[in-house]
């Protein structure tokens, strides 16, 4: 009888411990509104066994932009002001590189060159300071430049830039069984060097703009050299394909925040035999982040996209009144 009292009290004990972690809110950085019940609805809705709506695991597909929605994308995209910093460096012994129009705009700080057909200037420059090295030596650099550049203006590290917002809904839905997909106009092989360590989304999964690499000996070592081939820009309309390309299932949820993530949006919730879900984060607190939409400085352009939210079904988290807070707290500078 004492054992037997003994395992019920346990049991007791444990359900208290483990209760409240289930009672506990997902999503503690939003604040309560349609956003945030909008979200938490849907997963809800969607992993409910012998439910209508019910999606079997293998099909809960999320994919998200980068630039923008899970991290900030001012003053310049921060693949920009990576590439920039490479740039600087490259010029020193390299001098001709100033006179590729691309490298010339860079030079200059014309962000809207830069960004203008999808991100191609923006590409040609990380590509023409890149081309030539190995894969490793470019996730070395990479590596270098992102575990000690810092926002100017946020004076944190770029990787500490994230949205934790994004980030709680990043775990929310891996712990409701959905697979988390970067689809971004960024470079593949710069998001996957960081992506795992800061969003906990593995390279694989991690889908970008990129061009050919060629298998090569270094020496005795087999090595992958990275090229200017076969450029492919994975922004608006290039989205839908690479997903497909890359993925190879339909998501069933996507988060944007400009015109650039409008036919990853359509492409997942209109005509999905599936229940989908579509989200725009909008920029609007220029005291905690900043605020643009139709106007932004650098990247981001947010006009057709809003203005297909409400017919779409797709839910916009205003950052200003939507979210408490707005990064995860920031290491001490040193």
């Amino acid at each position: 009888m004492s054992h037997s009292v003994g395992r019920t009290a346990i049991v007791l004990l444990l359900a208290a411990a483990i209760s409240p972690l289930h009672a506990a809110d997902p999503l503690p950085s939003w604040n309560e509104g349609a956003a945030k019940q909008s979200v938490l609805e849907f997963v809800s809705r969607v992993t409910k066994e012998g439910s209508k709506d019910y999606i079997p695991p293998a099909e809960r597909i999320a994919v998200f932009d980068n630039d923008g929605t899970l991290w900030c994308e001012n003053p310049v995209p921060f693949q920009l002001a990576f590439a920039l910093d490479s740039l600087k460096k490259k010029i020193e012994t390299r001098p001709n590189l100033k006179d590729d129009p691309a490298v010339k705009a860079a030079l200059a700080g014309d962000v809207p060159a830069l960004i203008e057909d999808h991100h191609k200037n923006l590409l040609r420059v990380v590509a023409l300071t890149h081309a030539g090295m190995t894969t490793d030596e470019f996730e070395a650099e990479v590596n270098d430049w992102i575990r000690t550049a810092r926002h100017p203006r946020l004076n944190r590290l770029y990787s500490e830039c994230i949205y934790q917002p994004m980030l709680e809904v990043l775990s929310f839905l891996r712990a409701n069984g959905f697979q988390t997909y970067i689809v971004s106009g960024g470079g593949a092989d710069f998001m996957r060097v960081w992506s795992e360590r800061v969003y906990g989304i593995p390279p694989e999964r991690v889908v970008g703009s990129y061009s050919r690499v060629k298998f090569a000996w270094r020496g005795d070592k087999p090595v992958l050299i990275k090229t200017l081939d076969s450029l492919y820009v994975d922004d608006k309309e290039g989205k839908p394909p690479a997903i497909h390309e890359f993925i190879g299932r339909r998501p069933v949820m996507c988060f944007g925040n400009s015109d650039g993530d409008k036919a990853m949006l359509e492409y997942t919730t209109v005509g999905n035999p599936r229940p989908s879900f579509g989200l725009i984060v909008h920029h609007t607190d220029a005291e905690r982040e900043y605020a643009y939409d139709a106007k932004p400085k650098s990247s981001g352009k947010l006009v057709e996209a809003l203005a297909d939210a409400p017919q779409r079904g797709w839910t916009v988290v205003r950052m200003k009144d939507g979210w408490k807070h707005v990064f995860p707290p920031a290491k001490e500078s040193k």
